[in-house]
């Protein structure tokens, strides 16, 4: 067979759109991720790196966590934070600074009240976009027996989608929430979505992950 550059590109265009990843998801095996839904990216006009989209769908992803708590998934979060004075920092994030503001955080980074984090609900204060990066995240997840992770938060390119690739690379099965993620441009959210259902997860809404986790739950029997 000849292999064109038609059939190339359409074979690679569907998977964008489509995905690839099949497997079913086990809330035994499964855990959550809450990625930096931190009040300087959610508290309208508090700071210059507010996303109002994760403003708007915070509600929708509360919801999320409240199933995966009814369905026993453990929940974990994470904040983008300035931890041993940045010096846990890649390196190459020097040659990346946010130089066009002076804003500093006035203290540690702190979930959005908004969101309900319970006391017993694990924290990351990460270093970097990654939430595998210089953190016990893997340790965590392998004490707890899980090998499926659902990813969510902010921001889709950046902080949730470094994460999912991280899983992927740690043989993870990645979920991707793809309607509780934001990023502060919207325009930019579909085209991560595309590159992470073609090669690292399974791209699924808020109601599309319920769904699964439900028909994976058995019913109870009676008497």
């Amino acid at each position: 067979m000849a292999y064109t550059e038609e059939w190339v590109t359409a074979r690679a265009r569907n998977a964008y759109e489509h995905g690839r990843a099949s497997f079913g998801i086990r809330p035994e095996r499964t855990a959550l991720l809450v990625i930096d839904m931190q009040d300087e990216f959610l508290r309208p006009g508090w700071s210059p790196y507010w996303v109002p989209a994760a403003t708007r769908m915070a509600p929708r992803l509360r919801q999320l966590v409240e199933g995966c708590r009814a369905a026993s998934i453990p929940v974990i979060w994470t904040v983008f934070d300035d931890t041993h004075l940045g010096l846990d920092r890649p390196h190459a994030l020097r040659f990346l600074p946010h130089a066009d503001t002076d804003w500093r955080r006035p203290g540690p980074a702190e979930v959005g009240d908004q969101m309900g984090r319970r006391p017993d609900e694990a924290l990351i204060r990460k270093p970097s976009y990654g939430a595998f990066y210089d953190t016990p995240l893997d340790t965590m997840l392998r004490n707890l027996g899980r090998d499926t992770v659902i990813v969510t938060g902010t921001l889709t390119n950046y902080c949730c989608g470094t994460t999912a690739r991280q899983a992927y690379e740690r043989g993870y099965k990645v979920v991707f929430g793809s309607d509780v993620t934001a990023t502060d441009d919207e325009s930019r959210q579909e085209a991560e979505l595309a590159v992470l259902r073609k090669g690292f997860a399974l791209v699924l809404t808020a109601e599309e992950i319920t769904d699964r986790l439900a028909a994976a739950v058995p019913a109870p029997e009676d008497g």
